[in-house]
């Protein structure tokens, strides 16, 4: 009997898996293997709720191999030597696995590969599993990759997608074969309070009731941050437990113009992916330099700290950064504020903002998150760099009620719109009952300084 090993990544599911099915149908045995390794914890991986989510969807992917006749197969260890080990154990002919776009996950493919070659076996790398489309599928003339998105949608939209594959009912696992302990979400510590429950059968069913509850009106109320009718969907994107293509697929037989909006969305994540997958040091460094000279000192990190603690004065801000620390998830809006905010009235270093939001967010997908706050930085993507996000502003446009800001600042709970979005207005007397600090720096003067800083004074 010839045996495929699948190596799980960021794809922790049955449902619409390359991979897992080219494995089932070269071989009669399959190893589904998902490897802890400690290198994937040193690039910035190991914080706590993407741990705790992490055994949460492989709980669940085990759940659904033995529901099939299998098992997942844990290794603790150098993802290459563990894989390669199982390989020689199984004397096993083929490794199947899905495309990475980080220099990480190259890097990892390349090693892996060259391993595997030495003992006689093969490497397949499958594109398109991690997104809807695979990152370089599409691209301008004269370029490895779309460095302007409403092109990159253009194109992507006319691309048809493959057709989701269904789970396989069965997947023969051979016998006999070690394993660790799947990981337990009880046993990670430090895990954010409102940390939603991941794995595959909550993924599907919270697609499935968002398509029929929320996605029609998701193109005039996907920015209401109080309304929070958007998908949150992008943990089990980032960890794979639902299927870009799948979810795509679900949105356009749906229709209508919401899933049209959200669909949109979705190109955005593609859009990030092919970026860094041609430019991999945009993890790190600036995709187009501004030449910032970032602010620092003893008044920047106390100004860092406000901000991460939700205490810079400017409550649609504050909220937000809030309900981050308490879910370890953020509205999209609010992000786009908050990294407008750090990056732009506070001119602190993208990175600095881009560490914090990945030490919390159970979605921290590298690409997302560091091509994002470039974006909202004016050193990625943005074709405007230098505006500016007010968030009062934002505020009045974005929670009008001030229910959202109400809900994650319980210290202005009392007070009325507008007011709750500008508390320093108050008269002295009831100001002075509330405690919620003044603003770190007037918007005018932050507003000033970076234009400054950009030479656009």
């Amino acid at each position: 009997m010839n045996v495929s090993i699948v190596l799980f990544t960021s794809d922790l599911r049955l449902h619409d898996h390359p991979p897992l099915r080219a494995a089932l149908a070269s071989a009669s045995e399959v190893v589904p293997l998902f490897v802890r390794d400690p290198a994937v914890d040193r690039v910035g991986f190991a914080a706590p709720n993407r741990l705790a989510f992490l055994a949460d969807c492989l709980t669940d992917l085990d759940a659904g191999l033995r529901a099939r006749g299998g098992r997942l197969v844990v290794r603790h260890g150098d993802t290459v030597a563990e894989v390669c080990a199982v390989a020689r154990e199984t004397d096993a002919d083929e490794v199947h696995m899905a495309a990475g776009c980080t220099a990480f996950a190259h890097e990892r493919e390349r090693r892996l590969r060259h391993a595997l070659e030495r003992d006689g076996r093969r490497l397949y790398v499958h594109d398109g599993v991690v997104t809807v489309l695979p990152a370089g599928e599409v691209t301008p003339a004269g370029s490895d990759h779309f460095a302007v998105f409403t092109p990159y949608h253009r194109r992507w939209s006319a691309e048809p997608p493959r057709s989701p594959a269904a789970a396989p009912r069965s997947v023969p696992v051979p016998g006999g074969l070690r394993s660790d302990e799947v990981p337990s979400r009880t046993a990670v510590a430090s895990v954010s309070e409102g940390l939603a429950a991941g794995g595959e059968r909550r993924g599907r069913e919270r697609l499935t009731a968002w398509l029929s509850r929320h996605v029609d009106s998701y193109e005039d109320r996907h920015d209401d941050l109080a309304g929070d009718v958007t998908s949150r969907l992008s943990p089990y994107l980032h960890f794979g437990a639902v299927s870009a293509n799948e979810v795509v697929h679900r949105a356009r037989s749906r229709g209508g113009a919401g899933a049209a909006a959200f669909v949109r969305q979705m190109c955005w994540r593609d859009f990030h992916h092919q970026v860094l997958n041609a430019r991999p040091h945009a993890a790190t460094e600036d995709y187009r330099t501004r030449h910032d000279r970032w602010r620092h000192g003893k008044q920047a990190e106390a100004d860092l700290r406000a901000w991460q603690e939700g205490r810079t004065g400017y409550p649609l801000v504050d909220a937000a950064m809030r309900q981050l620390a308490h879910e370890g998830w953020m509205h999209n809006r609010g992000r786009l504020l908050a990294a407008s905010f750090l990056t732009k009235t506070l001119y602190l270093d993208w990175r600095l903002g881009a560490r914090h939001f990945l030490g919390l967010l159970v979605d921290g997908d590298i690409a997302n998150n560091q091509l994002n706050w470039q974006w909202a930085a004016g050193t990625g993507t943005d074709t405007r760099p230098n505006r500016v996000l007010n968030p009062v502003l934002q505020a009045r446009r974005y929670d009008p009620e001030g229910a959202y800001v109400r809900r994650w600042v319980p210290e202005l709970a009392a007070l009325t719109t507008p007011v709750v979005h500008e508390p320093w207005k108050l008269p002295p007397l009831d100001r002075a009952a509330v405690d919620y600090p003044d603003p770190i720096v007037a918007l005018a003067d932050g507003l000033g300084r970076f234009r400054r800083a950009r030479g656009q004074d």
